[in-house]
């Protein structure tokens, strides 16, 4: 007895149609003849509305969202569906909660299940049976071939010779090995990437300086022959990727990053982690696998950096270098709770600068472990950093010397090697078009204009490279050159210099100093520093008073003024410490206004007319008035009253 019947007749039947990837979409076609052909033998079997589901081309049935299975289930949940038809079992489910969900749903309306094998009834327990051991089998089989496609890839990644990708700067050779690019302006572009990370120890900061001088880099364009390059300005995820992939240090390196399974609307989602930064934990490392553009040393040290560049993102991480006075943000540590001290500034402009432990704060509504000016401190550790680096002086300027226009060279090297390029482009342009007969005005007229085009841009870097040759590199001259080397022989001098910036100690700090832990005891700040080379130094600061500041004057001028404001007013203390040669505490002269201010500070009483009278004070001018005597005597004999 025949399982169609007329009541599935006057239904649909539905052609299920799937390919797993995009690459059977495009090359296995005679899959597709196959699958669209089962309309046809719908129709023997009976069927004249026939419908064709294909909105899975390309997708796996492996468990993933399936926008052309969603529609089937909802046409056999409305009654429409008389047969599903499929070339077989797999192609409609390889996983069980699919494949089940199917079964359930026909067996409840009635909807039969078609393949080239047979047709089956799911009310019916021998083919449910049936069914359900073909769908079983099918998840069987994909996770087989899943399980041997994967080890068949560590197998091959675990020789070194699985190459999915070729990162910019490399080829793959006819052995399967990867060589250098021959292009040797390729070979320029990364190198500069990497030397211009090494001077200023920021992705961010490489960024700035490639886009500020529009210094292009090189990039592989898919699609576009086997090597195809294309320079453009770089971009922030160009430029971490290059300093992050070990493969510029010379090594082979295979599963960097993990993968986790979640589920989404009820379906699976395999999620990537981010990038392994432990090298221990990848699963595979060959080091030395092919010609390395930096050291394995060098490739680290960056990784290094790097972490401790990302803000806030590591408990340990000290930050990337950011404006600002304070030079210690990053190193310090709070010698109670363990955390990174944060850097607070206040005051007009925010020219006052404080370490503060926020600890539990923000958690616990408690108070900040510790806080403290930051001043003294940024001087004790300088003085330290200065003392150690004293001996390397001379070294460092010569160092000095030997970078001058490093950066105007860079540039230069950049450009000539685009304008080398450009005029082989423009000389093979020249003779496709040389080559072409002139009658054949079609394809002349375009080659004609790929060769201007070439030219045009010929013409544009060669003018580049013009202006770069007239702003000469920076030299240094005689004179120069014994300053830099008296420098040299005093850091401290050089440290205090106008031209060096805040940015530059910071990094010569962090070039020697790991970290600092700090706690403060009574007055004072108990440090530890902690160098780069795995010493130890115990240091000793006396803790700012309360009110005291960076701005605070001298105790003698305090004195005097406490003196002076019992003997006259504030125009004329003014004039005496303007006279003395005292200074204000940012290094202003005196006025009466800042004399008032200083005495409000401290609590000290104007003078009053007649203080000196009650008292039986006078000053020399009224005793030589009183006298009678003139000016000069007066002075020569100093008289009292």
């Amino acid at each position: 007895m025949s399982k169609i019947t007329a009541e599935h007749l006057c239904r649909s039947a539905i052609i299920y149609i799937r390919q797993s990837t995009s690459y059977q979409v495009v090359n296995n076609l005679e899959s597709q003849r196959r699958q669209y052909g089962l309309a046809e033998r719908a129709r023997q079997l009976g069927w004249d509305d026939v419908q064709i589901v294909d909105d899975d081309l390309g997708r796996s049935g492996a468990g993933t969202a399936r926008p052309g299975f969603e529609k089937l289930l909802a046409a056999i949940c409305e009654g429409r569906v008389g047969a599903v038809v499929s070339l077989e079992a797999s192609r409609l489910a390889r996983n069980g909660r699919d494949w089940h969900t199917l079964l359930e749903f026909c067996g409840l309306v009635g909807t039969l299940i078609v393949d080239e094998d047979g047709v089956y009834d799911p009310r019916l327990i021998n083919d449910r049976l049936l069914l359900g051991m073909k769908g079983t089998m099918s998840e069987m089989e994909l996770s087989v071939f899943r399980q041997r496609s994967i080890e068949a890839l560590r197998q091959k990644a675990r020789r070194g010779e699985l190459l999915l990708t070729v990162a910019v700067g490399y080829v793959k050779a006819d052995d399967g090995q990867l060589d250098k690019d021959s292009d040797r302006r390729v070979q320029d572009g990364i190198a500069l990437v990497f030397r211009k990370f090494a001077e200023l120890q920021s992705i961010r900061q490489v960024l700035l300086w490639f886009r500020q001088e529009q210094v292009l880099v090189p990039a592989v364009v898919q699609g576009r022959g086997k090597h195809a390059i294309e320079w453009k300005v770089p971009v922030y995820h160009t430029l971490h990727h290059m300093l992050t992939n070990p493969v510029y240090a010379g090594a082979y390196a295979f599963g960097r990053r993990g993968t986790r399974v979640v589920i989404e609307g009820g379906r699976k989602r395999v999620m990537r982690d981010s990038m392994r930064r432990n090298w221990k934990d990848w699963e595979v490392l060959i080091r030395s696998h092919h010609e390395a553009y930096i050291s394995w040393e060098e490739f680290e040290r960056n990784q290094h950096l790097i972490a401790d560049n990302a803000n806030g993102k590591s408990y340990l991480g000290r930050g990337a270098i950011r404006r600002g006075e304070a030079l210690l943000p990053g190193l310090l540590r709070c010698a109670r709770c363990g955390r990174r001290l944060h850097v607070a500034y206040s005051g007009k402009g925010g020219n006052t600068q404080r370490y503060v432990c926020r600890g539990t704060f923000s958690d616990k509504a408690v108070d900040n472990c510790i806080r403290f000016g930051g001043m003294r401190v940024d001087r004790a550790v300088v003085q330290e950093v200065l003392g150690r680096l004293q001996p390397l002086g001379i070294e460092a300027a010569l160092a000095a010397m030997e970078v001058q226009g490093q950066e105007h060279s860079d540039k230069r090297q950049q450009v000539e090697n685009a304008c080398r390029q450009a005029r082989y482009e423009a000389e093979r342009a020249r003779r496709q078009y040389n080559a072409v007969d002139p009658e054949n005005r079609l394809v002349a007229g375009e080659l004609e204009r790929r060769w201007n085009e070439k030219l045009t841009h010929l013409g544009e870097l060669e003018e580049e490279l013009d202006r770069l040759a007239a702003l000469q590199a920076p030299t240094v001259s005689a004179g120069d050159r014994a300053r830099l080397m008296a420098l040299g022989k005093d850091l401290a001098q050089a440290w205090d210099s106008p031209g060096a910036s805040n940015e530059t100690r910071k990094k010569i700090i962090r070039l020697l100093v790991k970290e600092i832990i700090v706690d403060v005891v009574d007055d004072s700040l108990a440090l530890i520093i902690h160098w780069q080379g795995g010493d130890h130094t115990r240091l000793i600061v006396k803790k700012n008073k309360v009110g005291q500041t960076r701005w605070t004057i001298e105790g003698d001028t305090l004195d005097l003024v406490r003196a002076l404001a019992r003997q006259m007013s504030d125009l004329s203390i003014a004039a005496i410490l303007n006279r003395a040669g005292k200074r204000t505490g940012k290094d202003n002269s005196w006025t009466r206004s800042r004399v008032c201010s200083l005495r409000n500070t401290h609590g000290i009483a104007p003078y009053c007319d007649g203080e000196r009278a009650e008292r039986g004070e006078a000053t020399l001018d009224e005793a030589a008035a009183i006298l009678q005597v003139s000016p000069s005597v007066r002075r020569s004999e100093k008289l009292t009253p």
